[in-house]
């Protein structure tokens, strides 16, 4: 058929929340530690501050922890790249990611780099990109991820 598909965001967003609450639910029951993510946000960009904290917020909704590190926007590479590796390290930290877009002195890509790839929850380790573009189990950044979630969800063949 031709014809558009209406397809609620919300409606899909509450029955995905619930599904990764069971999930996250299921997993600690069989006596794994609480999913526990560890978001980085360097300086005073507003939007920055509004997209972690709605992170944050969907993160308690399914019961996974969580906690934000600020640092302020003069922050050396050198040294968000110190507490990156730390936070790779750290076996409490399920997830980590270091909120985008960073002050103009510190190179992205290197700082998505240094992100363990088993923990880059955005999907933007060189790795992860990799093995998405190869077809290969892989992290997915978060909007790929939701657009493929809703299109499969609309049960239409493309």
């Amino acid at each position: 058929s031709d014809e558009a598909t209406i397809i609620s965001g919300t409606k899909l967003a509450k029955q995905v929340l619930k599904e990764v609450q069971r999930d996250v639910e299921s997993w600690i029951s069989f006596g794994n530690r609480r999913p526990h993510l560890t978001v980085i946000l360097v300086g005073d960009n507003p939007a920055s501050h509004i997209y972690v904290r709605n992170k944050i917020k969907a993160a308690a909704a399914v019961g996974i922890s969580s906690e934000i590190i600020l640092r302020p926007k003069d922050i050396s590479q050198e040294e968000l790249l110190d507490m990156t590796v730390k936070l790779n390290k750290d076996s409490r930290v399920s997830g980590l990611l270091v909120q985008l877009p960073l002050p103009d002195h510190i190179d992205e890509r290197t700082v998505c780099n240094a992100v363990a790839p088993e923990k880059d929850v955005d999907g933007f380790h060189i790795m992860n990109i990799g093995r998405l573009c190869l077809d290969q189990p892989s992290i997915i950044p978060a909007t790929a991820a939701a657009v493929w979630e809703i299109i499969k969800r609309t049960g239409k063949k493309l």
